[in-house]
């Protein structure tokens, strides 16, 4: 292995993910074994399936309809 590697002349790899942040995040128990469930069948890990739908709110601009009973 050398000790010094030049690196001036690379370029970023364009098949490389986006930036991601870990976050904390209070999900509901039956949310959850939602996306668990359809990992199974889907073959992607739920957290995949749980971003990969927010990801897709968030292009769309989905907004939530919330409606407060009184």
């Amino acid at each position: 292995m050398r000790e010094e590697y030049d690196f001036s002349q690379s370029v970023q790899n364009p098949y490389a993910k986006t930036a991601k942040k870990q976050i904390s995040l209070n999900v509901e128990v039956d949310t959850i074994e939602y996306f668990k469930q359809l990992a199974l069948k889907t073959g992607l890990p739920y957290q995949t399936l749980m971003n990969s739908y927010l990801t897709d709110c968030a292009i769309r601009h989905v907004e939530p309809q919330v409606k407060w009973s009184s």
